[in-house]
Protein backbone atom coordinates (compact mmCIF):
# COMPACT_ATOMS: atom_id res chain seq x y z
CA UNK A 1 0.00 0.00 0.00
CA UNK A 2 1.17 3.43 -0.95
CA UNK A 3 2.63 5.77 2.74
CA UNK A 4 -0.52 8.31 1.98
CA UNK A 5 0.31 9.92 5.91
CA UNK A 6 1.81 13.19 4.51
CA UNK A 7 -0.72 13.59 1.92
CA UNK A 8 -3.39 12.57 4.76
CA UNK A 9 -2.20 16.15 6.78
CA UNK A 10 -5.11 18.52 5.11
CA UNK A 11 -6.02 22.37 6.72
CA UNK A 12 -8.72 22.87 8.74
CA UNK A 13 -11.65 24.81 7.25
CA UNK A 14 -13.25 27.74 9.37
CA UNK A 15 -17.11 27.15 11.24
CA UNK A 16 -18.74 29.86 9.33
CA UNK A 17 -18.03 28.41 5.55
CA UNK A 18 -16.41 24.97 6.87
CA UNK A 19 -14.43 25.21 3.39
CA UNK A 20 -11.85 27.95 3.96
CA UNK A 21 -8.68 27.42 5.93
CA UNK A 22 -8.00 29.25 8.96
CA UNK A 23 -4.41 30.33 10.98
CA UNK A 24 -5.26 30.06 14.99
CA UNK A 25 -2.22 30.79 17.27
CA UNK A 26 0.27 29.70 14.40
CA UNK A 27 -1.71 26.23 14.25
CA UNK A 28 -3.33 24.49 11.69
CA UNK A 29 -6.55 22.51 11.92
CA UNK A 30 -8.68 20.49 10.22
CA UNK A 31 -12.33 19.50 9.58
CA UNK A 32 -13.29 15.36 9.03
CA UNK A 33 -13.44 14.48 5.38
CA UNK A 34 -16.73 13.20 3.74
CA UNK A 35 -16.97 9.21 3.21
CA UNK A 36 -13.74 7.26 2.89
CA UNK A 37 -10.90 8.06 0.63
CA UNK A 38 -10.52 5.38 -2.48
CA UNK A 39 -6.71 4.73 -2.90
CA UNK A 40 -6.44 1.07 -4.15
CA UNK A 41 -9.50 -0.35 -6.15
CA UNK A 42 -12.28 -2.47 -3.06
CA UNK A 43 -10.32 -0.41 -0.80
CA UNK A 44 -10.59 3.05 0.86
CA UNK A 45 -9.32 4.93 3.76
CA UNK A 46 -11.09 7.19 6.72
CA UNK A 47 -8.09 8.94 7.92
CA UNK A 48 -8.27 10.69 11.31
CA UNK A 49 -8.07 14.37 10.48
CA UNK A 50 -4.63 16.12 11.30
CA UNK A 51 -5.42 18.45 14.04
CA UNK A 52 -4.22 16.37 17.02
CA UNK A 53 -1.43 18.42 17.21
CA UNK A 54 -3.48 21.63 16.87
CA UNK A 55 -5.73 20.98 19.42
CA UNK A 56 -3.21 19.72 22.08
CA UNK A 57 -1.75 23.22 21.80
CA UNK A 58 -5.22 25.14 21.97
CA UNK A 59 -6.01 22.71 24.87
CA UNK A 60 -2.83 23.66 26.60
CA UNK A 61 -3.18 27.57 25.84
CA UNK A 62 -6.90 27.74 26.72
CA UNK A 63 -7.14 27.91 30.53
CA UNK A 64 -11.36 26.85 30.09
CA UNK A 65 -10.50 23.82 27.76
CA UNK A 66 -7.76 22.80 29.78
CA UNK A 67 -10.23 22.78 32.86
CA UNK A 68 -13.18 20.83 31.37
CA UNK A 69 -10.37 18.00 29.94
CA UNK A 70 -9.06 17.55 33.44
CA UNK A 71 -12.24 17.21 35.29
CA UNK A 72 -13.58 14.44 32.70
CA UNK A 73 -10.05 12.81 32.72
CA UNK A 74 -9.77 12.19 36.22
CA UNK A 75 -13.41 10.94 36.73
CA UNK A 76 -12.87 9.19 33.91
CA UNK A 77 -9.97 7.40 35.40
CA UNK A 78 -11.39 6.41 38.24
CA UNK A 79 -13.04 3.25 37.21
CA UNK A 80 -11.87 -0.44 37.30
CA UNK A 81 -12.97 -3.11 35.12
CA UNK A 82 -14.72 -6.51 36.09
CA UNK A 83 -16.29 -9.32 34.56
CA UNK A 84 -20.49 -8.93 34.70
CA UNK A 85 -22.54 -12.01 34.74
CA UNK A 86 -25.96 -11.76 32.76
CA UNK A 87 -28.51 -13.34 34.31
CA UNK A 88 -31.55 -13.86 31.94
CA UNK A 89 -29.96 -11.33 30.14
CA UNK A 90 -29.95 -8.55 33.19
CA UNK A 91 -26.78 -7.29 34.57
CA UNK A 92 -26.11 -9.24 37.99
CA UNK A 93 -22.84 -9.20 40.05
CA UNK A 94 -19.44 -8.38 39.20
CA UNK A 95 -16.34 -10.69 39.63
CA UNK A 96 -12.50 -10.22 38.88
CA UNK A 97 -10.09 -12.81 37.25
CA UNK A 98 -6.70 -13.15 36.30
CA UNK A 99 -7.46 -12.52 32.77
CA UNK A 100 -7.76 -8.68 33.50
CA UNK A 101 -3.76 -8.58 34.86
CA UNK A 102 -3.95 -6.90 31.49
CA UNK A 103 -5.86 -4.15 31.81
CA UNK A 104 -4.89 -3.81 35.53
CA UNK A 105 -1.34 -3.66 34.75
CA UNK A 106 -1.50 -2.58 31.00
CA UNK A 107 2.39 -1.78 30.59
CA UNK A 108 5.27 -2.18 32.87
CA UNK A 109 5.15 0.19 35.66
CA UNK A 110 1.15 1.45 34.46
CA UNK A 111 -2.42 1.29 35.93
CA UNK A 112 -5.63 1.43 35.16
CA UNK A 113 -6.05 4.85 35.80
CA UNK A 114 -3.16 5.37 33.28
CA UNK A 115 -4.29 3.57 30.62
CA UNK A 116 -8.00 5.87 30.66
CA UNK A 117 -6.55 9.02 31.11
CA UNK A 118 -5.02 8.02 27.62
CA UNK A 119 -7.91 7.07 26.12
CA UNK A 120 -9.91 10.06 27.14
CA UNK A 121 -7.16 12.46 25.86
CA UNK A 122 -7.15 10.87 22.68
CA UNK A 123 -10.49 10.49 22.14
CA UNK A 124 -11.10 14.10 23.53
CA UNK A 125 -8.43 15.84 21.10
CA UNK A 126 -8.30 13.50 18.17
CA UNK A 127 -12.40 11.98 18.18
CA UNK A 128 -10.51 8.49 18.24
CA UNK A 129 -8.27 5.99 20.71
CA UNK A 130 -6.42 2.80 19.09
CA UNK A 131 -4.98 0.34 21.35
CA UNK A 132 -3.09 -3.34 20.82
CA UNK A 133 -1.87 -6.01 22.19
CA UNK A 134 1.87 -6.20 22.06
CA UNK A 135 2.27 -10.28 21.12
CA UNK A 136 5.46 -11.04 22.62
CA UNK A 137 4.85 -9.35 26.18
CA UNK A 138 1.25 -8.80 25.97
CA UNK A 139 1.22 -5.26 27.08
CA UNK A 140 -1.06 -2.57 25.33
CA UNK A 141 0.05 -0.78 22.28
CA UNK A 142 -1.55 2.79 22.08
CA UNK A 143 -1.16 4.26 18.44
CA UNK A 144 -0.75 7.55 17.68
CA UNK A 145 -4.70 8.52 16.72
CA UNK A 146 -3.00 11.35 13.50
CA UNK A 147 -1.07 8.26 12.44
CA UNK A 148 -4.23 5.57 12.02
CA UNK A 149 -6.16 5.02 8.89
CA UNK A 150 -8.87 2.95 8.81
CA UNK A 151 -9.18 0.58 5.62
CA UNK A 152 -11.99 -0.47 4.05
CA UNK A 153 -13.98 -2.32 1.23
CA UNK A 154 -17.25 -1.78 0.06
CA UNK A 155 -20.60 -3.85 0.77
CA UNK A 156 -22.18 -4.97 -2.81
CA UNK A 157 -25.64 -6.14 -3.32
CA UNK A 158 -27.51 -6.58 -6.06
CA UNK A 159 -24.75 -4.40 -8.42
CA UNK A 160 -24.27 -1.53 -5.91
CA UNK A 161 -22.65 -0.40 -3.01
CA UNK A 162 -24.78 -0.93 0.12
CA UNK A 163 -21.90 0.64 2.43
CA UNK A 164 -18.54 -0.27 3.77
CA UNK A 165 -17.22 -2.97 6.07
CA UNK A 166 -13.92 -2.59 8.08
CA UNK A 167 -10.82 -4.56 6.81
CA UNK A 168 -8.40 -3.20 9.76
CA UNK A 169 -6.05 -0.64 10.48
CA UNK A 170 -3.15 0.97 8.81
CA UNK A 171 -0.44 2.74 11.65
CA UNK A 172 2.26 4.74 9.92
CA UNK A 173 4.64 6.50 12.00
CA UNK A 174 6.82 9.15 9.80
CA UNK A 175 9.93 7.82 8.02
CA UNK A 176 8.65 4.48 8.84
CA UNK A 177 6.92 1.30 6.96
CA UNK A 178 2.98 1.16 7.57
CA UNK A 179 2.20 -1.49 9.76
CA UNK A 180 -1.35 -3.51 8.75
CA UNK A 181 -3.52 -4.47 11.58
CA UNK A 182 -6.46 -6.65 11.24
CA UNK A 183 -10.18 -5.01 12.64
CA UNK A 184 -9.86 -7.60 15.71
CA UNK A 185 -5.96 -6.68 16.96
CA UNK A 186 -7.82 -3.20 17.24
CA UNK A 187 -9.63 -1.64 20.46
CA UNK A 188 -10.80 1.37 18.90
CA UNK A 189 -12.63 3.99 21.23
CA UNK A 190 -14.89 6.55 19.55
CA UNK A 191 -17.27 7.87 21.66
CA UNK A 192 -18.67 11.11 19.18
CA UNK A 193 -19.39 9.42 15.82
CA UNK A 194 -18.06 11.50 12.87
CA UNK A 195 -21.56 12.40 11.03
CA UNK A 196 -19.32 12.77 7.55
CA UNK A 197 -17.24 9.05 8.04
CA UNK A 198 -18.49 5.31 8.96
CA UNK A 199 -15.94 4.15 11.46
CA UNK A 200 -14.11 7.01 13.04
CA UNK A 201 -15.18 9.34 15.52
CA UNK A 202 -15.00 13.56 15.84
CA UNK A 203 -13.36 15.25 18.41
CA UNK A 204 -15.80 17.43 21.07
CA UNK A 205 -13.63 20.41 20.45
CA UNK A 206 -14.08 20.82 16.73
CA UNK A 207 -17.78 23.02 16.94
CA UNK A 208 -15.91 25.14 19.09
CA UNK A 209 -12.81 26.26 17.11
CA UNK A 210 -14.62 29.63 17.34
CA UNK A 211 -15.15 30.13 20.73
CA UNK A 212 -11.93 29.23 21.58
CA UNK A 213 -10.35 30.99 19.34
CA UNK A 214 -12.79 34.35 20.98
CA UNK A 215 -12.06 33.39 24.46
CA UNK A 216 -8.55 33.35 23.79
CA UNK A 217 -8.64 37.30 22.07
CA UNK A 218 -10.97 38.15 24.66
CA UNK A 219 -7.64 37.35 27.11
CA UNK A 220 -5.30 38.91 25.42
CA UNK A 221 -7.71 41.95 25.06
CA UNK A 222 -7.97 42.20 28.93
CA UNK A 223 -4.07 41.78 29.07
CA UNK A 224 -3.60 43.96 26.99
CA UNK A 225 -6.34 46.53 28.27
CA UNK A 226 -4.78 46.11 31.76
CA UNK A 227 -0.88 46.74 30.28
CA UNK A 228 -1.96 49.71 28.66
CA UNK A 229 -3.26 51.46 31.80
CA UNK A 230 -6.76 50.76 30.70
CA UNK A 231 -7.09 53.69 28.48
CA UNK A 232 -10.75 53.94 26.97
CA UNK A 233 -11.44 53.65 23.71
CA UNK A 234 -12.11 56.98 21.37
CA UNK A 235 -13.21 58.21 17.82
CA UNK A 236 -11.03 60.75 16.17
CA UNK A 237 -12.57 63.13 14.11
CA UNK A 238 -10.97 65.66 11.60
CA UNK A 239 -11.57 69.00 10.32
CA UNK A 240 -12.85 69.52 7.16
CA UNK A 241 -9.44 71.72 5.74
CA UNK A 242 -7.76 68.17 6.51
CA UNK A 243 -6.79 66.88 3.25
CA UNK A 244 -7.58 62.80 2.50
CA UNK A 245 -3.86 61.96 1.92
CA UNK A 246 -3.12 63.34 5.06
CA UNK A 247 -6.44 61.25 7.00
CA UNK A 248 -5.06 58.16 4.60
CA UNK A 249 -1.19 58.16 6.38
CA UNK A 250 -2.80 59.33 9.79
CA UNK A 251 -5.71 56.26 9.50
CA UNK A 252 -2.91 53.84 8.10
CA UNK A 253 -0.58 54.22 11.50
CA UNK A 254 -3.62 54.64 13.86
CA UNK A 255 -4.64 51.13 12.63
CA UNK A 256 -0.79 50.05 12.63
CA UNK A 257 -0.54 51.25 16.49
CA UNK A 258 -3.76 50.72 18.18
CA UNK A 259 -5.79 47.90 16.26
CA UNK A 260 -6.07 44.62 17.55
CA UNK A 261 -6.07 42.80 20.71
CA UNK A 262 -2.57 43.76 21.47
CA UNK A 263 -2.99 47.57 21.02
CA UNK A 264 -6.29 47.66 22.78
CA UNK A 265 -6.55 50.81 25.19
CA UNK A 266 -3.39 52.16 24.47
CA UNK A 267 -2.84 55.92 25.13
CA UNK A 268 -3.10 57.70 21.89
CA UNK A 269 -1.86 60.95 20.34
CA UNK A 270 -3.10 63.13 17.61
CA UNK A 271 -2.26 66.74 16.43
CA UNK A 272 -3.99 69.87 15.40
CA UNK A 273 -7.55 69.33 13.31
CA UNK A 274 -8.43 66.27 15.49
CA UNK A 275 -11.45 66.01 17.71
CA UNK A 276 -10.84 62.78 20.12
CA UNK A 277 -14.61 61.40 22.03
CA UNK A 278 -14.48 58.97 24.50
CA UNK A 279 -17.01 55.53 23.06
CA UNK A 280 -16.01 53.21 26.36
CA UNK A 281 -15.00 54.01 29.62
CA UNK A 282 -13.74 50.87 31.50
CA UNK A 283 -14.70 46.57 31.18
CA UNK A 284 -18.00 46.89 32.69
CA UNK A 285 -19.52 49.30 30.03
CA UNK A 286 -18.20 46.91 27.41
CA UNK A 287 -20.27 43.74 29.35
CA UNK A 288 -16.81 42.32 29.32
CA UNK A 289 -17.24 39.34 31.72
CA UNK A 290 -21.04 38.40 30.89
CA UNK A 291 -19.43 38.16 27.34
CA UNK A 292 -16.70 35.98 28.26
CA UNK A 293 -18.88 33.96 30.46
CA UNK A 294 -20.84 32.89 27.72
CA UNK A 295 -18.36 31.64 25.92
CA UNK A 296 -16.93 29.47 28.99
CA UNK A 297 -20.28 28.20 28.99
CA UNK A 298 -20.91 27.10 25.90
CA UNK A 299 -17.54 24.95 26.13
CA UNK A 300 -17.86 23.66 28.87
CA UNK A 301 -21.91 22.59 27.69
CA UNK A 302 -19.53 20.68 24.53
CA UNK A 303 -17.30 19.22 27.34
CA UNK A 304 -20.68 17.74 28.69
CA UNK A 305 -19.62 19.17 32.31
CA UNK A 306 -21.56 21.57 34.40
CA UNK A 307 -20.38 24.94 34.59
CA UNK A 308 -20.24 24.82 38.09
CA UNK A 309 -18.83 21.19 38.45
CA UNK A 310 -15.44 22.83 36.40
CA UNK A 311 -16.06 26.38 38.51
CA UNK A 312 -17.03 28.64 35.50
CA UNK A 313 -17.82 32.01 37.29
CA UNK A 314 -21.30 32.17 35.35
CA UNK A 315 -21.89 28.38 36.71
CA UNK A 316 -21.11 29.81 39.63
CA UNK A 317 -23.69 32.94 39.68
CA UNK A 318 -26.51 30.69 37.87
CA UNK A 319 -26.31 27.04 40.24
CA UNK A 320 -24.36 27.58 43.35
CA UNK A 321 -22.87 24.84 45.15
CA UNK A 322 -25.82 24.13 47.04
CA UNK A 323 -27.25 22.88 43.87
CA UNK A 324 -24.11 20.92 43.44
CA UNK A 325 -25.18 17.66 43.66
CA UNK A 326 -27.45 17.82 40.82
CA UNK A 327 -24.97 19.21 38.63
CA UNK A 328 -22.67 16.34 39.30
CA UNK A 329 -25.28 13.24 39.10
CA UNK A 330 -26.06 15.14 35.49
CA UNK A 331 -22.65 14.90 34.87
CA UNK A 332 -22.09 11.32 36.19
CA UNK A 333 -25.17 10.04 34.12
CA UNK A 334 -25.26 12.06 30.57
CA UNK A 335 -21.56 12.01 30.62
CA UNK A 336 -19.47 9.49 32.60
CA UNK A 337 -21.42 6.49 32.53
CA UNK A 338 -21.54 5.98 28.46
CA UNK A 339 -17.84 6.96 28.15
CA UNK A 340 -17.19 4.46 30.79
CA UNK A 341 -20.16 1.65 28.96
CA UNK A 342 -18.23 2.68 25.56
CA UNK A 343 -14.88 2.16 26.75
CA UNK A 344 -15.45 -1.55 27.99
CA UNK A 345 -16.59 -2.33 25.06
CA UNK A 346 -13.85 -1.25 23.31
CA UNK A 347 -11.42 -2.73 25.56
CA UNK A 348 -13.20 -6.07 25.63
CA UNK A 349 -11.86 -6.95 22.10
CA UNK A 350 -8.13 -7.19 23.60
CA UNK A 351 -8.72 -9.00 26.90
CA UNK A 352 -8.02 -12.99 26.69
CA UNK A 353 -10.44 -14.76 28.20
CA UNK A 354 -10.99 -18.24 29.60
CA UNK A 355 -12.43 -20.39 31.86
CA UNK A 356 -15.71 -19.21 33.80
CA UNK A 357 -14.57 -15.75 31.84
CA UNK A 358 -15.48 -17.09 28.61
CA UNK A 359 -19.16 -17.76 29.05
CA UNK A 360 -20.99 -15.92 26.77
CA UNK A 361 -23.31 -14.63 29.81
CA UNK A 362 -20.26 -12.79 30.96
CA UNK A 363 -19.25 -9.04 29.76
CA UNK A 364 -16.59 -6.35 30.65
CA UNK A 365 -17.62 -4.04 32.47
CA UNK A 366 -16.22 -1.11 34.92
CA UNK A 367 -16.52 -0.80 38.52
CA UNK A 368 -17.59 2.52 39.73
CA UNK A 369 -18.29 1.64 43.20
CA UNK A 370 -14.76 2.92 44.82
CA UNK A 371 -15.02 6.32 42.64
CA UNK A 372 -14.82 9.25 45.11
CA UNK A 373 -16.90 11.22 42.91
CA UNK A 374 -20.11 9.28 42.77
CA UNK A 375 -20.30 8.62 46.80
CA UNK A 376 -23.93 10.03 47.14
CA UNK A 377 -24.83 7.57 44.29
CA UNK A 378 -23.57 4.93 46.52
CA UNK A 379 -25.68 6.68 49.52
CA UNK A 380 -28.96 6.45 46.90
CA UNK A 381 -28.58 2.77 45.50
CA UNK A 382 -27.96 1.82 49.20
CA UNK A 383 -31.57 3.63 49.73
CA UNK A 384 -32.92 1.90 46.86
CA UNK A 385 -32.29 -1.95 47.93
CA UNK A 386 -33.75 -1.27 51.15
CA UNK A 387 -36.23 -0.19 49.40
CA UNK A 388 -36.74 -3.64 47.12
CA UNK A 389 -35.94 -5.53 50.74
CA UNK A 390 -38.91 -4.14 52.40
CA UNK A 391 -41.57 -4.58 48.91
CA UNK A 392 -39.78 -7.60 48.77
CA UNK A 393 -40.52 -8.79 52.08
CA UNK A 394 -44.07 -7.55 52.04
CA UNK A 395 -45.05 -9.53 48.88
CA UNK A 396 -43.68 -13.21 50.43
CA UNK A 397 -45.50 -12.24 53.70
CA UNK A 398 -48.92 -11.28 52.02
CA UNK A 399 -48.80 -14.98 50.17
CA UNK A 400 -46.60 -14.70 46.66
CA UNK A 401 -43.78 -17.05 45.81
CA UNK A 402 -40.12 -16.04 46.84
CA UNK A 403 -38.61 -16.49 43.10
CA UNK A 404 -41.59 -14.79 41.12
CA UNK A 405 -41.69 -11.77 44.01
CA UNK A 406 -37.43 -11.64 42.94
CA UNK A 407 -38.25 -11.43 39.28
CA UNK A 408 -40.99 -8.48 39.22
CA UNK A 409 -39.12 -6.24 41.45
CA UNK A 410 -35.85 -7.00 39.04
CA UNK A 411 -38.24 -6.29 36.43
CA UNK A 412 -40.53 -3.72 37.85
CA UNK A 413 -43.09 -5.95 36.51
CA UNK A 414 -46.10 -6.90 38.98
CA UNK A 415 -47.41 -9.23 36.16
CA UNK A 416 -44.60 -11.35 37.06
CA UNK A 417 -45.72 -12.24 40.76
CA UNK A 418 -47.43 -15.43 41.17
CA UNK A 419 -49.16 -16.54 44.19
CA UNK A 420 -49.06 -19.57 46.70
CA UNK A 421 -52.72 -19.40 47.49
CA UNK A 422 -51.36 -18.98 51.37
CA UNK A 423 -52.19 -16.07 53.23
CA UNK A 424 -50.38 -14.44 56.31
CA UNK A 425 -51.94 -15.89 59.57
CA UNK A 426 -53.16 -12.41 60.50
CA UNK A 427 -55.58 -12.99 57.37
CA UNK A 428 -56.77 -16.59 58.90
CA UNK A 429 -59.55 -17.49 62.22
CA UNK A 430 -57.69 -18.50 65.19
CA UNK A 431 -56.53 -22.26 64.72
CA UNK A 432 -57.20 -22.15 61.05
CA UNK A 433 -54.68 -24.68 59.46
CA UNK A 434 -54.10 -24.08 56.01
CA UNK A 435 -55.78 -26.72 53.94
CA UNK A 436 -58.57 -27.30 56.71
CA UNK A 437 -61.34 -25.82 54.88
CA UNK A 438 -61.02 -28.25 51.25
CA UNK A 439 -60.77 -31.54 53.07
CA UNK A 440 -63.57 -32.65 54.71
CA UNK A 441 -61.95 -35.48 57.07
CA UNK A 442 -59.77 -32.83 58.42
CA UNK A 443 -62.80 -30.49 59.12
CA UNK A 444 -64.83 -33.46 61.03
CA UNK A 445 -61.60 -34.24 63.02
CA UNK A 446 -61.15 -30.95 63.96
CA UNK A 447 -65.13 -30.53 64.92
CA UNK A 448 -64.33 -33.77 67.04
CA UNK A 449 -61.12 -31.85 68.99
CA UNK A 450 -63.35 -28.93 69.81
CA UNK A 451 -65.98 -30.11 71.20
CA UNK A 452 -64.15 -32.68 73.54
CA UNK A 453 -61.58 -29.41 74.34
CA UNK A 454 -65.14 -27.08 75.21
CA UNK A 455 -67.08 -28.82 77.52
CA UNK A 456 -70.95 -27.81 77.63
CA UNK A 457 -71.62 -25.16 79.92
CA UNK A 458 -73.88 -25.18 83.21
CA UNK A 459 -77.93 -23.86 82.31
CA UNK A 460 -78.29 -20.51 83.08
CA UNK A 461 -75.12 -19.54 84.43
CA UNK A 462 -72.71 -19.92 81.70
CA UNK A 463 -70.15 -22.06 83.95
CA UNK A 464 -68.72 -24.66 82.95
CA UNK A 465 -70.82 -28.51 84.27
CA UNK A 466 -69.76 -29.99 87.63
CA UNK A 467 -68.38 -32.89 86.81
CA UNK A 468 -70.13 -35.83 88.03
CA UNK A 469 -67.04 -38.30 88.71
CA UNK A 470 -65.90 -36.17 90.99
CA UNK A 471 -69.14 -35.75 92.84
CA UNK A 472 -69.22 -39.61 93.28
CA UNK A 473 -65.55 -39.24 95.11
Amino acid sequence: MVNLWRAARRSISTVDDYIQAVQYGGNTYTVPQVGPVQTMPGQARERVPADFVGYATMAATNGVLFACLSVRQDVFSAVRFQWQRLMNGRPSELFGTTELRSLEEPWTGGTTQDLLTRMIQDADLAGNSYWTLDQVTGDLVRLRPDWVEIIAEPIMLRGGRLGWRRLGYLYTEPDSDPVALLADEVAHFAPKPDPLASFRGMSWMTPLLRDARNDNLMSAHKQALFENRATPNVIVAFDREVKPDSLAKFQARMDAEHKGPRNAGKTMYVGGGADVTVVGSNMQELDFTKVQGAGETRIAAAAGVPPVIVGLSEGLAAATYSNYSQARRRFADGTMHPLWANAAGSLARLVRTSGTAASSAVRLWYDARGVPFLREDRKDAAEILASQAQTIRTLIDAGFTADSVRRAVDAEDWSLLEHTGLFSVQLQPPGTIPGAATDPGTRALMAALAARLQPPTAPGLGLPAPDASSDQE
